[in-house]
């Protein structure tokens, strides 16, 4: 089949590694704009695009779609004399309206990171995670119109472990979202088979995963250990969870664990141990939660052992 391809982070390059190793024919990539990055603020390719430009296929990076304007007009005229089979979207980042989502012969399939209907949004990984979910996956559907509101054509699922953080999740579920969409695209008749079964979504069982902020991420030592550490790992890699250990500067906590220490007397806040598992902080439920990767301002991440030996931090300090 004749595939176009629109994503742009990582979790959107190994789908389109895996379909370039399939017999289709990636007829285009649709991915952003270069943005600015770094320290040096150079202008930086997009994972998707670094992938299709090793492969020589052909690039498109229009600002938009919109038919109010000509610049988007003139992306949609281009997108529709492609002629393509099926479109394949995973987390390209521009609104597609119906006439594009229409184009393709059989439409435009993406690669949600939930099990929808839970999680539509963009944060479905790191909302699994500081919810406490047990479990996520990944859905292919039929695109609509509405924020990840399709037909579901096929799932995958994946356990929620204890020690993934967003990162990890990520990666796993970017391999998961790979192998799913070369499953439903393994001939035009599977396709056809799966879109002949579509479901629809309960919208009873939504639940929407709102944009991450990086002010969240400031960690508040009044709740529970648990939900705690469920808010550092969810918010690794990005926006890291925090707290201030001066008027102008942050620690960043980049993991933890719940502590193994219990029945100890201490305020919230209070760092009662550090050791080589991490450094231990009473929380708002008399539970304890272990940091073991701290990072200080200027520096690199520290694990639990360079914690230990650095002697920044002190068993019976406040943390605010």
């Amino acid at each position: 089949m004749k595939i176009i391809f629109a994503g742009t982070p990582e979790f959107a390059a190994e789908a389109l590694k895996a379909l370039i190793q399939t017999e289709h024919d990636i007829i285009a990539v649709y991915t952003q704009p270069d943005r600015k990055a770094g320290r040096g603020q150079k202008l930086t390719a997009s994972a998707v695009k670094q992938v299709a430009l090793e492969h020589n296929l052909p690039v498109y990076q229009p600002l938009h779609f919109k038919a109010s304007t000509e610049e988007g007009l003139a992306a949609q005229q281009e997108l529709a004399a492609l002629n393509a089979d099926v479109m394949v979207v995973a987390a390209y980042g521009l609104i597609l309206p119906q006439a594009v989502l229409d184009m393709p012969k059989y439409g435009c399939l993406n690669i949600h990171g939930s099990l929808l209907p839970r999680w539509r949004g963009a944060a479905p990984i790191q909302r699994a995670i500081a919810t406490g979910d047990h479990e996520t996956g990944v859905t292919i559907m039929a695109m609509a119109a509405g924020l990840d509101t399709g037909d579901m054509l096929y799932k995958t699922y994946c356990p929620i472990t204890a020690q993934d953080t967003s990162a990890s999740l990520h990666d796993k579920l970017a391999l998961q979202g790979a192998e799913a969409i070369c499953a439903v695209l393994a001939s035009e008749q599977q396709l056809q088979a799966y879109l002949a079964q579509r479901e629809v979504q309960d919208e009873a069982l939504t639940v929407y995963a709102h944009k991450l902020s990086k002010a969240e991420a400031q960690i508040d030592w009044a709740v529970s250990a648990q939900q705690l550490d469920l808010n550092i790992r969810a918010f690794n890699p990005w926006p890291v969870a925090f707290f201030p250990i001066s008027e102008n500067n942050n620690l960043r906590v980049w993991n933890s664990q719940l502590s193994t220490l219990s029945n100890i007397t201490a305020q919230v806040g209070e760092i009662v141990a550090i050791d080589k598992q991490g450094v231990h902080v009473m929380c708002g439920d008399q539970q304890i939660i272990c940091l073991t990767q701290l990072q200080w301002p200027g520096g690199k991440p520290l694990n639990a052992a360079q914690i230990l030996q650095a002697q920044k931090l002190q068993v019976g300090q406040i943390l605010s």
